[in-house]
């Protein structure tokens, strides 16, 4: 029996933030006093191993601030139906973002742990995607176009790998995801 996909995942997210490191560290990246916060970007999150482990992590909290954020998760739902509708693109602060931070900082999910450098990765019909990384990351790259990029593609089949661990373990297939932070915390755990 393989060990659960939410055991596996951790290894995962550390060697996804070793890569980002490096180039981060080869490019001169850092996001202190960054005047722009990527907690308030759009991200819509696809996997329900991710999803469940966000859920860990909110377990963690107490009940009053476990509400709080729940409440503050319903709020952004709500705002970006309303900005969507309006055929723009939410810039909401994330509900779990406190004082400038992240409050379950190690259970936050693949894309806000590699946002910022400039990377690439593969579609399965040998395509490449690249995207040069947040703006100060571009600032700090323009010069050099030469850079090393962090890659996704062996980190989104390993996450793949585990999604479909995880989803045999359910005992109804469920449906896509495709839902921000914020819907993942409305909505409650994957069921």
């Amino acid at each position: 029996m393989p060990e659960d996909p939410l055991l596996r995942l951790p290894h995962l997210y550390a060697d996804m933030e070793n890569r980002y490191a490096d180039i981060a560290a080869y490019t001169g990246l850092t996001c202190a006093d960054c005047p722009d916060n990527c907690c308030t970007s759009y991200f819509q999150h696809h996997t329900h191993v991710e999803w469940a482990y966000l859920w860990q992590g909110l377990a963690t909290l107490p009940d009053t601030r476990l509400r709080e954020v729940r409440s503050r998760a319903a709020e952004y739902v709500e705002q970006a139906r309303g900005i969507l509708a309006e055929q723009r693109a939410p810039d909401i602060m994330c509900p779990l973002n406190e004082g400038g931070r992240c409050i379950l900082y190690a259970h936050r999910l693949m894309i806000c742990r590699l946002h910022g450098v400039p990377n690439v990765f593969t579609l399965p019909n040998g395509i490449a995607k690249e995207f040069p990384g947040c703006f100060r990351s571009q600032e700090l790259t323009a010069s050099n176009t030469d850079l090393p990029k962090l890659d996704r593609t062996a980190f989104y089949h390993r996450l793949a790998e585990l999604e479909m661990d995880y989803l045999r373990s359910m005992t109804q297939k469920p449906a896509k995801v495709r839902l921000t932070l914020a819907e993942m915390i409305h909505q409650g755990p994957p069921v």
